[in-house]
Order: structure tokens, then sequence, then C-alpha cells
């Protein structure tokens, strides 16, 4: 059975093994042999979506100190799975443990799924010791204070390598914002709150770099874009939408479709040039551009760029982690705002849109490109795609600084098709009902002060997003299903005391 091709086959999970030397060489060549084929196994079971990389089985100190070190320093590295085949005394593992930097799967497993109750006997017990092996490490994960995450079960089973592939992709997003740039031109929608943050501590916690340009620098950026590419992506937009007739060459405004055109090709080479991976605008700070850039968001939050409105850096980078989170999976992730309801009883409704700047990736349809007037900016009209988001389970996910600590609020979702048509509205869209009602989902949002601009994924889901926020060290609230609304209030409560404790003095 071959391997099914991976979303992330340029990075590697390491299945790092323990024992010790107390067991002689033909036990522990058994190890090493049945610990092969548990990573074999998750690498062909096609749920994992980074390969597998098999490290040689540890049983001391130091060479658990020596793996964790090139686990940490090599940059194809994005996590590490550990499992205790046999009883791996844990004060080997203090060193190394105290020293990883990636983020750390525990594996409770076994090598066989049945127990062999005719033949079992004491070699076979001596051989088969997870159950205390990696009870016994992960006391000492636990006294560390470890963020991790733990799955048990056999490898063969297909809810395990489920789980073990999400938190696989919660690790290649946390591996996307460690090195992220985040360009922004110009700064924050004047006066609105929820998107300031501290960029100083985004650093330290998540690695993320945010820093400001001038707008102006983009529109030199658009000077330089030669009229042949201009033409070859113009010609990509009418292959791939339905483009409006008054924007289709000859049209009375074909300059507009074309000045769209000039921006998406300036922006990426300005983020190329800058090595960024995503980015802001604001609509009050235009500079000489001539209309908003619509389109061109749009068109680079599809080719995996993350993006947030007037100056939301923390958004930029929550789409730029799901965009990564979600590779290879059906559906996509873009910036999203809860902007109005449907409060009608029983069957109420949140209608999400923007401006202008919903990534297509929500909708397997044909988006149409259309140009419409924007009341506030003051620039001309800019050109948008117009198209409604697909009727598929999602969830919706903001990061807000709290002053002390990020916090990340998610609410699962389920999008669902508008009861009517939306012949005005020339806006991308989607339409959800909130789990696990209307009502519980809004005042827990509230409670938690949640954002109002949101990354909304329907790829990468909460799993995804739950072993980002381990890995990062950060508070996450999720709203769905399960909650109760005293229950959430008092969460959001307990919380607080435990970061500003665990924070120390």
């Amino acid at each position: 059975m071959s391997a099914t091709p991976k979303p992330y086959s340029d990075r590697e999970i390491w299945f790092l093994t323990g024992s010790q030397d107390l067991y002689g060489p033909e036990t522990l060549a058994q190890v090493e042999a049945q610990a092969r084929q548990i990573a074999e196994t998750l690498n062909i079971s096609g749920d994992i979506p980074a390969p597998i990389v098999f490290r040689p089985v540890l049983k001391d100190a130091d060479s658990i100190r020596r793996t964790m070190l090139a686990a940490n320093s090599d940059d194809k590295v994005i996590g590490v799975i550990t499992w205790m085949h046999t009883f791996s005394p844990a004060k080997m593992w203090i060193t190394g443990l105290d020293s990883l930097r990636k983020p750390l799967l525990h594996f409770h497993t076994q090598a066989n799924v049945a127990l062999p109750w005719d033949t079992i006997d004491f070699d076979f017990m001596n051989l088969n010791q997870a159950a205390h092996g990696d009870r016994e490490y992960a006391y000492l994960a636990t006294r560390l204070n470890l963020p991790r995450t733990t799955v048990a079960g056999h490898a063969t089973n297909p809810e395990v390598t489920r789980r073990i592939g999400q938190w696989v992709r919660g690790a290649a997003g946390f591996d996307a914002v460690r090195d992220l740039k985040v360009v922004r031109f110009g700064d924050n929608m004047r006066n609105v709150a929820v998107t300031e943050g501290d960029k100083t501590e985004a650093e330290l916690q998540l690695g993320v770099s945010v820093n400001t340009w001038a707008v102006n620098d983009l529109v030199a950026a658009m000077a330089a874009v030669p009229t042949a590419q201009i033409d070859e992506l113009v010609a990509e937009y009418e292959l791939l939408y339905d483009v409006a007739p008054e924007l289709l060459p000859g049209g009375a405004r074909h300059d507009s479709l074309r000045y769209a055109a000039q921006q998406e090709i300036a922006l990426e080479n300005f983020l190329t040039a800058h090595g960024a991976k995503a980015f802001t605008t604001n609509f009050e700070d235009l500079g000489a551009l001539k209309q908003l850039p619509g389109l061109a968001v749009q068109r680079l939050m599809a080719k995996g760029y993350g993006f947030g409105a007037e100056g939301d850096w923390k958004t930029a980078i929550l789409v730029r982690a799901a965009k990564v989170m979600g590779a290879g999976l059906k559906g996509g992730a873009s910036l999203m705002e809860d902007y109005t309801y449907d409060l009608t009883p029983g069957h109420e409704l949140i209608l999400g849109a923007h401006m202008l700047e919903i990534c297509p990736t929500l909708t397997a349809g044909k988006p149409r490109v259309e140009i419409h007037p924007l009341g506030i900016g003051g620039k001309d009209d800019p050109v948008r795609l117009v198209f409604t988001a697909d009727a598929v389970p999602g969830v919706v996910v903001s990061l807000t600084d709290m002053r002390d600590r990020f916090r990340l609020t998610a609410n699962v979702v389920d999008l669902v098709n508008p009861p009517a048509d939306l012949p005005h509205l020339p806006v991308a869209r989607a339409i959800w009902q909130p789990r696990p009602d209307f009502t519980t989902s809004a005042e827990c949002w509230l409670t938690a002060g949640g954002a109002h601009h949101t990354a909304l994924s329907t790829a990468a889901g909460i799993e995804a997003f739950a072993a980002f926020a381990n890995m990062a060290q950060m508070e996450l609230l999720v709203i769905d299903e399960d909650t109760r609304q005293q229950d959430f209030a008092n969460q959001c409560k307990w919380n607080q005391a435990y970061y500003r404790l665990a924070r120390g003095l």
C-alpha cells in the first residue's frame, strides 16, 4: 500500500520511541521493528498530512536531549510524537523535554490490537509495557507543565489517525506563524479598539513580525507592473469568473478591472519582495490608490495569504494559519465579519460579509466579478467577486488582546443557503446558524469579548485550532453544541485567574 500524497510533504513529524538498555539487544530490536511499523501505519493511513519520520529508539538521557535539540534546529520538523514502547524511566527525559521547542504529541498506544490470550507469557508482557511506561512518561511531562496533546488508541483506528492528523494541521499552522511577516499598508481604522494589540508580545509568543509600510509604496509598486502582465491576468479573470459585461474588454468600465489586476500583481510582488504571507489594508488610508483593493485581496487570500481589513493584523495572522491548517481539504478560509442578523424566532441566522474582502475558497461555485459604489473611503468604485459561501460546517475564530494575554474565541457554526435570493447585495457573503443556538452563541461571544472580525474556516475545524492554541500556549474559548451560558461565563472568570497566576509575578 503506497502512502497518500501529503499537503505538508516538505515538513516532517518525528516519531520518537522510548525504551532503555535494561531489556537487552533482542528485545530492543523488537521494540525498533514494532515502532517502525507503528510509524508506517500512521504514514499510510491517509489521515496524517505530513510525513512521519521514524527516529532511532531512545534509551538514555543524552540521546534524548540531542534528539530534541536536533528537532529544534531542523526547520523541516514541525512537531514530535513520543511513545514509550516499554518502560523508559522518565528522569531520562527531563533535560530533553525541557529543551524541546517544537509541538509535542504523546501517543499512548501499543504494537498489538488484541491480546493473544491463549499464548501470552511474561516475555510478551515485558516487551509490551506501554500501559504503564506511558504513565511514567506522562507524569514527568505534567510535572514539567509541558503543553502537549495526548491521543490514546491503536494506530489502525481511523479515529486515532484522524485526531493525530488534526494535531499535525495545528502544528503546520503554528509553524506557519512562527516566521510569519505581516505587511500593514497604513494603520488601524481610527478609534477602533479591538483591532489594536501588542505587536511585540505577538512576536514573542507567536514569532510573527508585524510592520507598516506607506500605502504609496504600493502605488509605486503598481507603477512598475508591465502592461503585458495586466493583460494576462485580465484574461485569467475572464476564464475563471463570470465577468460583468461592463468590465469586459470594450465595456464602459474595463479600465477598473485592469486597475484591480494591476493592484493584485503589485500586492503580490510587494509581499514576495518582503517575504510576507499576510497583509492588511485600511479604507481610511488609501493614499494615491484610485480604489480600495477588493478583487486583489480576495484573489491573494485564495492563494493562501492571510488578510485583515482596517489594519487588523491579528485577523490576518488567523487567516494565514487557517489557510495552512486547511491545506488539501475541501473548503477554505477567509476574513469574515458578523454583519447583521435574521432574528426570526426559532430560525435565527447570521449574515456575514465585509465591504469587499471575502475569499472565494468558501465556494465551489463560479463567482461573478462586479463593480459597485462603496459608500465609504471616498475613492472610485471598486471591483469585487460576488458569491455566497457553500452550505457546510465551519468555525469562526477571533484573536483578541486581553492586556495580559491573547485570547482565541471560536464558535462552531453551520453555513446554510440563504432563505431567499440576495439580488441587491453586491458583496460576497456567508450565512450561518451558530451552535448551539443564536442566543447562547451571541451572549457567550460578547461575554468573551470576541472581536467583530474573524477568520471563517470551512476546511480546518475546531480541533486544529485547539491544537494551535495549545502549541501557542494561548487561551481558547469554544462555543459549540455543548456550551451553556453560565458555564461559559464561569470559564471566562476561571481563565482570567489562571492566566494571571500562570504568568507569575
